[in-house]
Protein backbone atom coordinates (compact mmCIF):
# COMPACT_ATOMS: atom_id res chain seq x y z
CA UNK A 1 0.00 0.00 0.00
CA UNK A 2 2.70 2.64 1.00
CA UNK A 3 4.45 1.79 -2.41
CA UNK A 4 1.67 2.41 -4.44
CA UNK A 5 1.26 5.55 -2.96
CA UNK A 6 4.33 6.58 -3.24
CA UNK A 7 4.53 5.43 -6.71
CA UNK A 8 7.27 3.35 -6.58
CA UNK A 9 7.82 -0.38 -7.19
CA UNK A 10 7.03 -2.47 -4.18
CA UNK A 11 10.33 -4.47 -4.16
CA UNK A 12 12.94 -1.13 -4.32
CA UNK A 13 10.37 0.48 -1.44
CA UNK A 14 11.10 -2.21 0.31
CA UNK A 15 14.49 -2.58 0.11
CA UNK A 16 14.88 0.86 0.47
CA UNK A 17 13.85 0.88 4.08
CA UNK A 18 15.91 -2.33 5.49
CA UNK A 19 19.11 -0.66 6.25
CA UNK A 20 19.33 -1.91 9.26
CA UNK A 21 17.92 -5.84 7.87
CA UNK A 22 21.23 -6.67 5.65
CA UNK A 23 19.85 -10.16 6.28
CA UNK A 24 15.70 -9.64 5.22
CA UNK A 25 17.29 -7.69 2.27
CA UNK A 26 19.67 -10.27 1.16
CA UNK A 27 16.41 -12.91 1.22
CA UNK A 28 14.14 -10.71 -1.24
CA UNK A 29 17.21 -9.76 -3.32
CA UNK A 30 17.19 -13.59 -3.69
CA UNK A 31 13.50 -14.29 -4.03
CA UNK A 32 13.10 -11.53 -6.73
CA UNK A 33 16.28 -12.67 -8.70
CA UNK A 34 14.86 -16.45 -8.66
CA UNK A 35 11.56 -14.86 -9.41
CA UNK A 36 12.71 -12.97 -12.61
CA UNK A 37 11.04 -9.35 -10.46
CA UNK A 38 11.46 -6.68 -13.09
CA UNK A 39 10.53 -3.27 -11.54
CA UNK A 40 7.07 -1.73 -11.63
CA UNK A 41 4.79 0.46 -10.06
CA UNK A 42 1.50 -1.19 -8.99
CA UNK A 43 -0.80 -2.00 -10.46
CA UNK A 44 1.52 -3.18 -13.40
CA UNK A 45 -1.26 -5.12 -14.69
CA UNK A 46 0.64 -8.59 -14.85
CA UNK A 47 -0.11 -9.74 -11.13
CA UNK A 48 3.00 -10.37 -9.74
CA UNK A 49 3.23 -9.43 -5.45
CA UNK A 50 5.61 -10.72 -2.63
CA UNK A 51 5.38 -10.38 1.39
CA UNK A 52 8.13 -11.17 3.85
CA UNK A 53 8.03 -11.83 7.21
CA UNK A 54 9.92 -13.87 10.54
CA UNK A 55 8.54 -17.03 12.05
CA UNK A 56 10.25 -18.76 14.23
CA UNK A 57 13.77 -16.96 13.63
CA UNK A 58 13.88 -17.56 10.28
CA UNK A 59 13.24 -14.78 7.15
CA UNK A 60 11.29 -15.43 4.29
CA UNK A 61 9.50 -14.05 1.36
CA UNK A 62 7.66 -15.62 -1.36
CA UNK A 63 6.40 -13.72 -4.18
CA UNK A 64 3.72 -15.31 -6.83
CA UNK A 65 1.91 -14.49 -10.45
CA UNK A 66 -1.73 -14.75 -10.30
CA UNK A 67 -4.14 -14.43 -13.17
CA UNK A 68 -7.57 -12.91 -12.35
CA UNK A 69 -10.76 -13.97 -14.32
CA UNK A 70 -12.24 -10.10 -13.91
CA UNK A 71 -15.50 -11.09 -14.68
CA UNK A 72 -15.23 -13.76 -12.26
CA UNK A 73 -12.79 -12.82 -9.60
CA UNK A 74 -11.67 -16.05 -9.99
CA UNK A 75 -7.94 -15.82 -9.43
CA UNK A 76 -5.31 -18.65 -10.31
CA UNK A 77 -1.76 -18.59 -8.66
CA UNK A 78 0.60 -19.33 -11.63
CA UNK A 79 3.65 -19.83 -9.77
CA UNK A 80 5.36 -19.24 -6.45
CA UNK A 81 9.07 -18.75 -5.55
CA UNK A 82 9.82 -19.05 -1.82
CA UNK A 83 13.43 -17.75 -0.55
CA UNK A 84 13.90 -18.30 3.20
CA UNK A 85 16.92 -17.85 5.20
CA UNK A 86 16.96 -20.36 8.25
CA UNK A 87 20.66 -20.50 9.37
CA UNK A 88 22.55 -23.69 8.51
CA UNK A 89 20.50 -25.82 6.07
CA UNK A 90 20.64 -29.07 7.83
CA UNK A 91 19.02 -30.83 5.47
CA UNK A 92 18.44 -29.42 1.96
CA UNK A 93 15.67 -31.56 0.50
CA UNK A 94 13.45 -31.91 3.45
CA UNK A 95 13.72 -28.26 3.81
CA UNK A 96 12.88 -27.72 0.10
CA UNK A 97 9.59 -30.26 0.63
CA UNK A 98 8.49 -27.85 3.77
CA UNK A 99 8.58 -24.71 2.28
CA UNK A 100 6.44 -26.36 -0.85
CA UNK A 101 4.18 -28.01 1.46
CA UNK A 102 3.89 -24.87 3.79
CA UNK A 103 3.31 -22.74 0.14
CA UNK A 104 0.29 -25.26 -0.33
CA UNK A 105 -1.31 -25.15 2.43
CA UNK A 106 -0.93 -21.09 2.78
CA UNK A 107 -2.98 -20.57 -0.87
CA UNK A 108 -5.40 -22.45 0.99
CA UNK A 109 -5.77 -20.33 3.90
CA UNK A 110 -5.54 -16.85 0.71
CA UNK A 111 -7.95 -18.39 -1.72
CA UNK A 112 -10.40 -21.26 -0.09
CA UNK A 113 -10.44 -22.72 3.23
CA UNK A 114 -13.28 -20.87 4.93
CA UNK A 115 -15.54 -21.47 7.96
CA UNK A 116 -18.57 -20.15 7.30
CA UNK A 117 -20.90 -19.10 10.26
CA UNK A 118 -24.63 -18.17 10.66
CA UNK A 119 -25.31 -17.08 14.16
CA UNK A 120 -23.75 -19.42 16.16
CA UNK A 121 -24.82 -22.28 13.72
CA UNK A 122 -21.04 -23.57 11.76
CA UNK A 123 -22.39 -24.20 7.84
CA UNK A 124 -19.33 -25.68 7.11
CA UNK A 125 -19.26 -29.29 8.24
CA UNK A 126 -17.19 -31.46 6.11
CA UNK A 127 -15.46 -31.65 2.95
CA UNK A 128 -18.35 -31.27 0.51
CA UNK A 129 -18.29 -27.48 1.87
CA UNK A 130 -14.81 -26.53 2.56
CA UNK A 131 -13.06 -26.06 -0.09
CA UNK A 132 -8.87 -26.64 0.10
CA UNK A 133 -6.33 -26.33 -3.00
CA UNK A 134 -6.64 -29.42 -5.18
CA UNK A 135 -3.67 -30.89 -7.30
CA UNK A 136 -5.15 -28.64 -10.78
CA UNK A 137 -4.92 -25.72 -8.44
CA UNK A 138 -1.48 -26.32 -7.57
CA UNK A 139 1.03 -23.53 -9.29
CA UNK A 140 4.37 -24.13 -10.06
CA UNK A 141 6.90 -24.02 -6.66
CA UNK A 142 10.24 -23.47 -6.16
CA UNK A 143 12.84 -22.11 -2.98
CA UNK A 144 15.70 -20.62 -2.41
CA UNK A 145 17.39 -21.74 0.21
CA UNK A 146 20.18 -19.13 1.99
CA UNK A 147 22.67 -21.50 3.28
CA UNK A 148 24.17 -19.17 6.36
CA UNK A 149 27.24 -20.95 7.66
CA UNK A 150 27.60 -18.79 10.41
CA UNK A 151 23.79 -18.97 11.94
CA UNK A 152 22.80 -21.73 14.43
CA UNK A 153 19.99 -23.14 12.54
CA UNK A 154 16.58 -22.25 13.00
CA UNK A 155 12.66 -23.21 11.99
CA UNK A 156 12.14 -24.48 8.76
CA UNK A 157 8.88 -26.32 8.77
CA UNK A 158 6.30 -23.24 8.25
CA UNK A 159 7.35 -20.18 7.71
CA UNK A 160 6.15 -19.66 4.42
CA UNK A 161 2.50 -20.36 5.35
CA UNK A 162 2.99 -16.57 7.02
CA UNK A 163 3.71 -14.75 3.52
CA UNK A 164 1.06 -16.56 1.11
CA UNK A 165 -2.29 -14.56 1.65
CA UNK A 166 -0.50 -11.35 1.67
CA UNK A 167 1.48 -12.10 -1.51
CA UNK A 168 -1.21 -13.08 -3.27
CA UNK A 169 -3.48 -10.53 -2.12
CA UNK A 170 -0.49 -8.12 -3.44
CA UNK A 171 -0.57 -10.05 -6.75
CA UNK A 172 -4.27 -9.30 -7.16
CA UNK A 173 -4.04 -5.92 -6.81
CA UNK A 174 -1.20 -5.70 -8.98
CA UNK A 175 -3.48 -7.34 -11.78
CA UNK A 176 -6.66 -6.04 -11.20
CA UNK A 177 -6.05 -2.70 -8.82
CA UNK A 178 -8.56 -3.71 -6.94
CA UNK A 179 -7.34 -3.94 -2.73
CA UNK A 180 -8.43 -6.58 -1.07
CA UNK A 181 -8.32 -7.29 2.83
CA UNK A 182 -10.09 -10.41 3.96
CA UNK A 183 -9.01 -13.80 3.74
CA UNK A 184 -9.53 -16.16 1.76
CA UNK A 185 -9.58 -14.15 -1.64
CA UNK A 186 -12.76 -15.53 -3.16
CA UNK A 187 -14.04 -14.36 -6.05
CA UNK A 188 -16.85 -12.68 -4.54
CA UNK A 189 -14.68 -10.48 -2.38
CA UNK A 190 -11.98 -10.37 -5.63
CA UNK A 191 -15.00 -8.37 -7.59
Amino acid sequence: IMAAAAGRDPLEFRLAHLANDPKMAEVLKAGAEKFGWTPAKGPSGRGFGFAAGIDVNTDVVVFVEVEVDKSTGYVQVKRAVCCQDMGIVVNPQGAILQAEGCMLMGLGYALREEIRFEGRKMLTRNFDSYMFTQFNMAPELDVVLIDSKETVPTGGGEPAVICMGAAVANAVYDATGARVFRLPLTPQRVK
